[in-house]
This record gives C-alpha cells, structure tokens and sequence, in this order.
C-alpha cells in the first residue's frame, strides 16, 4: 500500500491512518515486528521523527506495543482491530455513496449499479 500524504492535515495523523488500513487489512497481523523507524520514514517520505510521533501515538491507542531489545510489534488487539476494518469499510463506502450522488444518481441507482459491479467482478 502506497504511502499517500497531503497538505491538509498533520503527517503524524496521516502516518498513523497508514499502518491502521495496513493492519485493518491484514497486511500486519498480530505479533508481527514492525520495521524500525528510519526504514518506515524513509518508505513514507518523512522526517524519522514525524514516523517515530506516529508510532507511539499507535502504541497509546493499544495497536503496537515495544520490546527494547526487539523493536516494535502489532498488538493482538482484535476489538480494535474489527473497529478498525468496519470504520474504513464506512469511510469508503460514504465516499462511494457522496460520489454517486455527485453525478445526481439517487440510491436506487446507486444499489443497481455496485450490484452490477459485483456481478461483472465474480467472473
């Protein structure tokens, strides 16, 4: 998953948004180590700092936590982790739905069509 950050709003918050979708998607799991941080920063495009803020503010919310001999490891948290995956489902699905409307489909168009789009996409 390609790191995407924006003028808009803080990068911490962006990099943490991050790693919440890569372990919402199962891209990390549950005891997973979680590479240091220069190699995060230097992936993301960001000061060391900036990741190395992000990272502990996931550790205070439960989703990673360190071992100082060790480095850092995704939490086997999986309230927060089904949190996690049914907010971003929620977040792209009023995208999709804001989306639709924008080009002045109303709902049951708009049901018709990703019904239509699951149909071509099984195959």
């Amino acid at each position: 998953m390609a790191w995407k950050i924006d003028n808009d709003r803080p990068v911490y918050l962006q990099l943490m948004e991050h790693i919440k979708k890569q372990i919402a998607s199962g891209e990390y799991k549950a005891g997973d180590r979680v590479p240091p941080v220069r190699t995060l920063a230097n992936d993301a495009g960001v000061n060391p700092n900036t990741m190395q803020k992000a990272l502990q503010g996931l550790e205070r919310e439960g989703l990673m936590y360190s071992n100082r001999t060790e480095g850092r490891f995704i939490a086997d948290n999986s309230e927060i982790v089904d949190q996690l995956s049914t907010s971003s489902a929620r977040q792209l699905t009023a995208l999709y739905y804001e989306n639709m409307k924008g080009l002045g489909m109303d709902d049951e168009d708009i049901i018709t069509n990703l019904k239509e789009y699951i149909d071509e996409t099984r195959g």
